[in-house]
């Protein structure tokens, strides 16, 4: 259960500094945890392929928020088709 909390807590984290970094805002509580999550997911691939790691709640926030913002970037790319 606590994992559980972590986790989303970095959703929370990751998926909110993604919508700052993109310059789209936020997607609202719900909406920042799934695309935090869903890019923690991307981002733990992306960094896993390259060999790169990383440790700590910081380095699983930065992980989280490239995937992120892949994801958005991605979403964003496919919704201009």
């Amino acid at each position: 259960m606590h994992g559980l909390i972590w986790f989303i807590l970095i959703g929370l984290v990751a998926g909110w500094l993604a919508g700052l970094l993109m310059k789209g805002g936020g997607f609202g509580l719900i909406g920042d945890i799934v695309v935090g999550v869903i890019g923690a997911v991307i981002g733990g691939f992306v960094f896993g392929f390259l060999g790169v790691g990383t440790h700590g709640f910081i380095g699983q926030v930065f992980v989280a928020t490239v995937g992120a913002v892949i994801l958005i970037f991605l979403l964003r790319l496919i919704k201009r088709i």
